[in-house]
């Protein structure tokens, strides 16, 4: 069975696939600190580029591309697609009915408390949503890069596209592609291209035809649905993140700090936070067997978003941050009391102290 079949299951209730766990937000880092690719999402591309281009963002997966920590992951696996309403409308008396109108879809059995187990199922419904609307986003992007609807897409056809959302005319890059002549491309447009080119290669399942299906756009789209390419988002991370070569991620080199000058106090809690969230993130969820050393195989099952194990581990540090009864379970003033926790605001790291001293 393919992964995409396993997740379209997960759309009823009572379904048994798998997704993804979580971390309690993390900070961006400012100038000094490493480029979140993720926050291009604030820049506006043109249409073209949105059609064209892969996300820099993966909603429901708890690892950027570059590596960093998803901050927004918690929102995106509890919220769903009714994050949008939360972030849309800043009434807090309407905020506070619609999480209410959540917690009853969560509680299935109606005690009017949401068990770990109860809140797993959820968490894998709202990974399944993510990857539903990720599909039908493709079937529209793979239809602008397949003008003529035979079901296939050469890299030359991309390369064409890409370059023509970016300014180019698209007959001058195509003639030029022909007569395998110099694209005359900047520098940065040179490494968007080749990086674009291992992703591509890499989507198109044996035997290689340098050719894209649908499913395969897919996959180059959002390589976190294919074990393929999640194996190989893994390796650009392992890449990025390891100093010495040995294709494996020990605790300082996860925890890293990019070269850069702290100008500031405000500067140096950013780093002191980069360094204390990674920190706990690779002791306590990433390196399994806690043997101080994280292997491919280790990131891989905790970034995929298929993982019932990491549902369940998610399911029970977000019951963790507002169980102040410490009863392993969330009651609506529970929920209520924390809302801003659960619906994406600043008051996470408040929760977070709060619920140590509970």
């Amino acid at each position: 069975m393919s992964r995409g079949a396993m997740v379209s299951g997960l759309a009823s209730p009572c379904s048994g696939a798998l997704c993804c766990l979580c971390f309690l937000g993390m900070f961006l880092l400012v100038s000094t600190r490493p480029a979140n690719h993720s926050a291009s999402r604030e820049r506006a591309p043109n249409r073209g580029e949105n059609e064209i281009l892969p996300p820099d963002h993966l909603n429901g997966v708890k690892m950027e591309m570059d590596g960093h920590l998803n901050k927004e992951f918690h929102q995106e696996v509890f919220l769903g697609k009714a994050r949008e309403e939360f972030q849309e409308d800043l009434e807090p008396r309407r905020s506070r009915r619609k999480l209410m109108v959540i917690f009853s879809k969560v509680d299935v059995n109606a005690d009017r408390r949401i068990s770990a187990k109860e809140m797993q199922r959820w968490i894998m419904e709202k990974t399944a949503e993510h990857f539903q609307e990720a599909v039908r986003e493709n079937k529209l992007h793979f239809r602008a890069v397949d003008p003529d609807g035979d079901g296939r897409v050469s890299w030359d056809e991309y390369r064409v596209k890409f370059l023509a959302s970016k300014g180019h005319d698209a007959r001058e890059v195509a003639e030029r592609i022909k007569n395998n002549e110099d694209l005359k491309v900047d520098e940065e447009t040179q490494e968007v291209l080749e990086n674009l080119k291992d992703r591509w290669y890499q989507a198109d399942n044996p035997p290689s035809d340098l050719l894209l299906t649908e499913e395969e756009f897919l996959s180059f789209q959002h390589p976190e649905h294919s074990r393929g390419m999640l194996q190989f988002m893994v390796k650009e991370v392992v890449r990025d993140l390891d100093q010495d070569g040995d294709k494996r991620l020990s605790l300082p080199e996860f925890i890293s700090l990019p070269v850069g000058t702290v100008e500031n106090q405000q500067a140096q809690d950013i780093d002191d936070n980069w360094v204390k969230d990674r920190k706990r993130e690779f002791e306590e969820l990433i390196d399994a067997n806690h043997d101080g050393i994280v292997t491919p195989e280790e990131l891989e099952e905790y970034m995929d978003p298929m993982n019932e194990y990491n549902a369940l581990n998610e399911a029970k540090q977000m019951i963790a941050i507002a169980d102040e009864n410490q009863n392993q379970h969330l009651e609506p003033e529970e929920v209520l009391k924390y809302s801003e926790f659960f619906t994406g605001s600043k008051l996470v790291d408040y929760a977070r102290s709060v619920h140590e001293e509970f």
